[in-house]
Formats: structure tokens, C-alpha cells, sequence
């Protein structure tokens, strides 16, 4: 089972299966990107591990993609709870990583 702290990647690919429904790959890579402003930015190779990974702990799933005529199909995928209980935890930590830089004036303080 994975812990955080999470990788970059892992948490991002959290991030986007967030809201409940499946995405596929290049979805997923295109979600990131454009969230992040470009900040991050996956190639394919570096999702797929990823990916695996998560599939291997049972934090995603892989669930049937809608079936498109004249292509290739695609590997769609989904949180599982246990993957989103994991990214809270992530996000809570990061929150409190945070806090910390604010404490040490690295960040202002909130208004």
C-alpha cells in the first residue's frame, strides 16, 4: 500500500480522479498539465508506471472506457476509496508543510 508522502506524479493523478468519474491516460496527462499551468507535466512512460503502481496498491481501478469507433480502445480509470482517504491524507500534510513555511516566513501569513 502506498503512504505519503506521495510522489508528484501519484498525487496529481489523485488529484484529477478526484471528482469521481474514470479519465483515461492522455486525459489525465492533459488534466495535470493544464491545472498546473504546465508546472507539471507527465510524459506517457512516467503516467503508466505511476499508474501501475497505484493499480498494484488499490488506490485506482481500472473500469471499462466508453467504446469510440475507429480507435484504439482506451484503459480508463477510477479513485478508490482508499485512494482518496491516501490523497487527504496527502493534502493534510502538505497543508501542514505549508504552515510550516509560514511559520518561518517563507510564505506570508494569511490575511
Amino acid at each position: 500500500m502506498m503512504q505519503a508522502p506521495l510522489t508528484t506524479p501519484v498525487f496529481q493523478i489523485l488529484l484529477s480522479l478526484s471528482e469521481g468519474g474514470s479519465m483515461h491516460g492522455y486525459s489525465i496527462i492533459r488534466d495535470i498539465a493544464l491545472r498546473t499551468q504546465g508546472e507539471v507535466c507527465l510524459t506517457a512512460s512516467t503516467l503508466y508506471a505511476a499508474v501501475q503502481r497505484m493499480l498494484d496498491s488499490d488506490i485506482i481501478v481500472e473500469v471499462a472506457a466508453p467504446t469510440e469507433s475507429g480507435g484504439a480502445p482506451r484503459r480508463c480509470y477510477r479513485i478508490t476509496t482508499a485512494g482518496r482517504n491516501l490523497a487527504q491524507r496527502e493534502a493534510e500534510r502538505l497543508e501542514r508543510t505549508v504552515a510550516m513555511a509560514r511559520a518561518k516566513r517563507l510564505l506570508p501569513r494569511k490575511a
